[in-house]
């Protein structure tokens, strides 16, 4: 996308779901669908953060349970046809979830919603039991996750490998590492445990509001002083001082998810 695109999508979108994820439809128009998203909490809806998506973007049939499923864990992995040429047919996020069916020579073969079979890489996925995280539970670990993203560039609305805002970076590293936080900003900086400036450790969560006490920015403290963030439109991914003076005079407080 340019520069012009990803601008143009301010105020028109409002996060992703991924291939995999689970929805819940609440009602139909024309050709979209209104669904929550179970994964992502949000103040707007118990059941999940709500939006439109087209309807062919959705399954009413569920990928088959598995004893182990198949998290991406690189910036996105490429699934495969399911023949030994193995041809390239979809590129997918980091944090995409798909019931793992058996090996295939070098391949992994991972189930689609509609009951497509895939292959793709075992290098680009962590493999786990059930609902094991697919990245460990640690502040160190979530920070390694975010700062792998470091050059790409931000995306309004964007939780995926594709590109991030803020609060989507947060909310899907943290997810990958098993722990589910609201999705936005605003309501990530209301949970959790607040955590004194001093006391601050890598994977807890610094916040950033305006002047009336709106919460508007999320970043995730690195260790020795630095933040990794998905700042704004036309900038990308990066590690910077948490002294940088922009941020600092916003400094709204900062929470930790990690148990």
């Amino acid at each position: 996308m340019s520069l012009t695109d990803r601008r143009g999508l301010q105020g028109r979108a409002d996060t992703q779901a991924l291939l995999g994820d689970r929805v819940l439809v609440t009602a139909v128009s024309g050709s979209w669908a209104k669904v929550v998203v179970p994964d992502q909490p949000t103040p707007l809806d118990s059941r999940g953060y709500p939006g439109w998506v087209p309807l062919r973007q959705l399954s009413a049939v569920a990928p088959v349970s598995a004893a182990q499923y198949a998290t991406v864990v690189s910036r996105t992995a490429w699934l495969r046809a399911d023949t030994a040429a193995a041809t390239p047919v979809v590129e997918v996020s980091y944090g995409t979830r798909l019931p793992l069916l058996a090996g295939a020579g070098s391949w992994l073969r991972v189930g689609l919603p509609g009951g497509q079979v895939r292959r793709v890489s075992p290098a680009a996925v962590a493999r786990r039991t059930g609902t094991a995280a697919a990245q460990p539970t640690t502040g160190v670990s979530m920070v390694q996750s975010a700062q792998a993203f470091t050059g790409l560039p931000y995306l309004w609305a964007g939780r995926s490998g594709f590109g991030f805002d803020c609060s989507g970076l947060t909310s899907l590293v943290h997810r990958v590492h098993g722990l589910v936080i609201p999705r936005d900003a605003d309501a990530q900086a209301t949970r959790g445990r607040a955590v004194a400036s001093v006391a601050m450790a890598p994977g807890d969560l610094l916040f950033y509001a305006t002047s009336s006490g709106y919460v508007h920015h999320v970043s995730m403290y690195a260790g020795s002083g630095q933040m990794v963030q998905s700042p704004a439109t036309g900038q990308a991914v990066m590690t910077i001082p948490v002294s940088t003076p922009s941020y600092a005079v916003q400094f709204a407080g900062a929470r930790r998810y990690v148990p």
